[in-house]
């Protein structure tokens, strides 16, 4: 990509990321400044011109959430004072997406409120992967575009070249990416009927689909305390599964997850870096991290020169 009026910046959520996307573009990471206080308030400066600028910035609202989100206020609001011409927020992994609708009583719908405070600091458009709910591009009122990680996913299993291959959808919200998936695949698809009973627990109910003798591959969008996924593994090996992978887009891996991942019989858990590992998850043999820094970077270019982002879905 030529011409200085693209430009990348970078909160601190997962900077990796960022340069790996600059560096597939031949860009250098935009020149900022990002701190705390002493307090803990957030500090931002830009040290360059981006006065009619067409800015991105990378950020995943990931772990610690509420600071990650207020970093990319911030750094939004800064582009805008500083007289960019277009601002995209870039969000890997969007916060709040798992709040999308009133299910209870006298709840919020929180991914509304996150769209609404992106927009409010002056964001032009969204780049995001893989939302936990595809109907939360509804909540801008700016244009979103939705890519997601299947195709770097698909390519990985397909030079795996697994035998007698099941894909498994976890729950029912996930048919759909499971089947398109299976689908691709040339193989069957499995569905785990489970009953959620509170936050981050649930009770596995049974298996539709036949899964003896299998290799079956669960693919789901967030992997968080890992205690459903391990359930699954353990119900599939129960009816009969010969081995288990799991794919998932977002390794948010939070608590007991990596603890429960290396002592559970998953064969391989194959995630992307939306979200950065820790220390705990990269010494963890089980897990494979895909990138999609080049993915990211094809749709900042396709924006930025006004051309088609839908030429990268599957």
């Amino acid at each position: 990509m030529t011409g200085n009026t693209c430009k990348i910046f970078s909160g601190s959520a997962n900077r990796a990321l960022a340069e790996e996307i600059c560096q597939y573009l031949s860009l250098p990471l935009g020149d900022a400044t990002l701190g705390r206080f002493s307090d803990g308030e957030i500090y931002f400066q830009i040290h360059e011109n981006v006065r009619g600028a067409d800015v991105f910035v990378v950020q995943p609202t990931s772990h610690p959430v509420d600071g990650h989100l207020m970093e990319l206020l911030l750094m939004v609001d800064a582009c805008k004072r500083a007289s960019a011409a277009r601002i995209t927020a870039v969000m890997p992994y969007y916060g709040y997406a798992r709040q999308d609708r009133k299910d209870k009583p006298r709840v919020p719908i929180s991914a509304k409120v996150v769209a609404d405070l992106l927009e409010t600091a002056g964001i032009d458009r969204a780049l995001t992967l893989d939302l936990h709910a595809p109907q939360i591009q509804g909540y801008f009122n700016v244009p979103v575009d939705h890519l997601y990680a299947t195709p770097v996913m698909l390519e990985y299993f397909a030079r795996k070249g697994l035998a007698d291959l099941t894909v498994v959808a976890p729950d029912a919200g996930g048919v759909e990416r499971a089947r398109f998936f299976a689908k691709k695949m040339d193989s069957p698809l499995a569905i785990v009927d489970k009953r959620r009973v509170d936050i981050d627990v649930s009770e596995l109910m049974h298996i539709i689909g036949d899964v003896e003798g299998q290799t079956c591959l669960i693919i789901d969008d967030i992997v968080d305390t890992a205690g459903t996924l391990v359930k699954t593994v353990e119900a599939l090996r129960d009816r009969g599964a010969r081995e288990v992978y799991a794919a998932c887009t977002h390794p948010v891996l939070s608590g007991p997850a990596i603890r429960r991942i290396c002592d559970s019989p998953l064969h391989e858990l194959v995630v992307t870096n939306s979200i950065p590992l820790n220390d705990e998850g990269r010494a963890c043999d089980r897990i494979k991290v895909l990138s999609v820094a080049p993915l990211l970077a094809r749709a900042i270019r396709s924006i930025h020169e006004e051309t088609s982002v839908s030429t990268l879905f599957v």
